[in-house]
């Protein structure tokens, strides 16, 4: 079932509006500047504002812990990481040469890569003061670890190009680095900014990881849907090189020579956009959705049942809602 408007969002969101109405401000004051030309870019950023998914799941995590109280080291905490998010993609995009960003220009290709790589840089210091506000030296540890897992899944990324090896391990190894360990942080360090134990910060680290992984499968199984509504052309993510669960699966399910040839051109990029669709029929044919369709479930399923031992509350019900909505989000 896809969630094809906000309103789920918004009921997500209802056990911290206050809180989300104090993160807003935190991060909009970090996107002014007196340099003309940078103020130009972070205005545009912050004009791109998304769903807000990392800064609301931080909170929710605070609030759970913290006995239904969040508070201004949470705050901080929620900017952090969202200002880590989008500097992220900003780099990402350069890595990867995108002309977008789910529908909208990249800043790489509206500005250039000089200027895009040190709006990223200026963006991820952002990052760091707001984490130096804290006051807490265990949250720089948490924002460096996951810039050296983010860094590591790019260049394990990159460096697959070269492997004609074609597996499963591969790829959740990438996810894990490249997304899932972002959700993995900002659960963890909502823990952090109320609490000190560290069962607690364990548990909470694997409710992200296990979301954020979801995350990604639903976001590659995007790649064989053509929708407008998305922002995410059909085959996109092989027109980058990329091979994601659901062909994966299909070439390992088959063992499809012709397949694995066509998949291996992906990986160099050197690949037609009618090689691209023949791929993605061959995936849909073979059960390579439905296989990631699955995968998915169980991951959203192993997050759910990390938050069984806390008592009811509606922040508990807000992040059961928030799994469901990333499991069955349409954009």
């Amino acid at each position: 079932m896809f969630f094809k408007n906000m309103d789920a969002l918004q009921q997500i969101r209802k056990p911290i509006e206050a809180e989300m109405s104090q993160y807003k401000q935190v991060f909009d004051s970090y996107l002014v500047h007196t340099n003309p030309l940078l103020n130009r870019v972070l205005d545009n950023i912050g004009n791109r504002r998304g769903k807000m998914m990392r800064p609301i799941l931080t909170l929710l995590t605070a609030k759970l812990v913290g006995e239904g109280k969040a508070n201004q080291n949470s705050i901080y905490t929620a900017a952090t990481f969202e200002f880590f998010h989008t500097a992220s993609l900003v780099h990402d995009d350069i890595v990867d040469e995108s002309e977008e960003r789910r529908g909208q220009e990249s800043v790489n290709n509206a500005y250039g890569n000089q200027i895009a790589v040190l709006v990223g840089d200026f963006i991820l210091a952002n990052a760091l003061l707001c984490a130096a506000k804290t006051g807490n030296t265990e949250l720089i540890e948490v924002v460096s670890y996951t810039a050296q897992d983010l860094a590591d899944g790019e260049l394990l990324q990159l460096d697959n190009v070269d492997n004609e090896e074609i597996t499963e391990e591969v790829y959740f190894r990438i996810i894990r680095n490249k997304t899932a360990a972002l959700f993995a942080a900002c659960a963890e360090a909502g823990v952090l900014s109320v609490s000190s134990d560290k069962n607690t910060r364990q548990l909470m680290r694997e409710f992200g990881e296990n979301l954020g992984i979801c995350f990604q499968i639903r976001d590659d199984i995007f790649d064989y849907h053509h929708d407008p509504s998305i922002g995410k052309p059909t085959g996109n993510d092989m027109k980058e090189g990329k091979l994601t669960l659901p062909v994966i699966h299909a070439l390992l399910a088959t063992g499809n020579e012709e397949m694995f040839a066509l998949a291996r051109k992906v990986k160099t990029r050197q690949v037609s956009q009618e090689e691209i669709d023949a791929l993605v029929d061959f995936t849909k044919q073979n059960g390579g959705i439905e296989y990631a369709v699955q995968v998915m479930n169980d991951y959203a399923q192993k997050a759910k049942n990390l938050l069984a031992s806390f008592p009811s509350s509606d922040v508990k019900q807000a992040l059961y809602d928030y799994v469901d909505y990333v499991e069955g989000r349409s954009i």
